[in-house]
Order: C-alpha cells, then structure tokens, then sequence
C-alpha cells in the first residue's frame, strides 16, 4: 500500500472537516470558490459529482502535488434540490414541505491528483424519513440548531431525533461524506497506479 500524497479538503465545513479527521489524521483546508451549477435536469448524483468535481479542480490546480478531496451534498425532494435557506422563514417552509415526507440526501465526492493525473469521482444516495410534525417542532427545532448553513434546513446530527424518523444508508453521508464509500476509495487510491 503506497502513501496518500500530501491531502487537501476542499472545503471549509465543519463537519466535513470533523468526518476527513476519521479517516485522514492530517490535511490541509482549502475553501473552493468554484461556481456551483443548480441544474435539476442533470439529476442529484451527475449534478452532486459534476460540483464536487468543479470544487476539487478548482483547488488542485493551486496544489498539483496534493490529493485534493471536493465534495457537494443535495437534500432530493419531487425532483429538484433544496438548498441551503436564505433566512429563518425559508428554513422553516423546508422543514414543513419535508415533514412526514422520505426525501433523498447525495453527496458526490472527487478526488483529484493533478501531478499524479488521476481523479475518482463517485457518489452515495441516503433515503431520509422524516416524521409528521406541525409548526410547534418546526419552531422548536430551529430554536435549538443553526440551519442556514445546512442544506434542506436541517442538520441530521443536532437534534434529529425531533424530526427524523428512519434513514436507509449512510449517516455519514447525509452529514456531509459517506465515510464508508471514502475509505474504500483511499484504499484503491493507495494502490500501485497500474497506468504507471
């Protein structure tokens, strides 16, 4: 097993820098400005891989020598994403449009070295069931978490027992990085190049 080239997080979150930490001991934090596209008629796994990848070459071609890792994660409802609420009304119309209802959660994830000439682009799809809630836990829930950072409203991780009823898939993945789906992929990475 070869050694991973110095690593870059394309990104400034939080959460996904807590989620790499388990995975990657050290690497370097690196905000992409990349202009993300929000072109529903791609579909939330092409238009999920086709941002991280715009995120990840973004900073690689700053750092060629680095294993630069973007990622990009969409809350899916009734074919169209959700994105992060612009104020507390908009947050709150999220969660009541999301209530009772099974939405998607994808996050794509790129990985690029630029000097190295490789790339892996992949992504991972969560199926989040929220439970049947009215404005009482929607006011609740937004008195105790800070949602406007989050895709979809909501951090699955702070209080989620509020309003989740059942995932199927990865948590991981729904908080930022599909951790499993990672690893496997920074194992191949470790392998000899076969193209040399």
């Amino acid at each position: 097993m070869l050694p991973l080239p110095p690593f870059i997080l394309a990104s400034g979150s939080p959460r996904r820098v807590e989620l790499l930490r388990q995975l990657v001991p050290e690497f370097g934090i690196v905000r992409s400005d990349a202009h993300e596209l929000h072109d529903a008629s791609l579909g939330v796994r092409r238009l999920c891989e086709v941002n991280a990848e715009k995120k990840a070459l973004q900073v690689s071609g700053r750092y060629p020598d680095h294993l630069v890792l973007g990622a990009d994660t969409l809350v899916w409802l009734d074919g169209e994403p959700l994105g992060k609420p612009a104020d507390l009304h908009e947050a709150r119309l999220l969660l009541e449009r999301l209530a009772g209802r099974v939405h998607e959660v994808v996050t794509g994830v790129c990985l690029v070295h630029e000097s190295g000439r490789r790339m892996h682009l992949f992504s991972e799809s969560t199926r989040v069931k929220f439970r049947g809630f009215g404005p009482e836990v929607v006011s609740e829930y937004l008195s105790k978490v800070h949602t406007l950072d989050k895709a979809g409203g909501y951090a699955i991780q702070e209080h989620g027992d509020l309003i989740v009823e059942q995932i199927e898939g990865s948590m991981s993945n729904v908080i930022g990085l599909p951790l499993d789906s990672l690893r496997n992929a920074l194992d191949q990475w470790r392998q000899p190049n076969p193209a040399g």
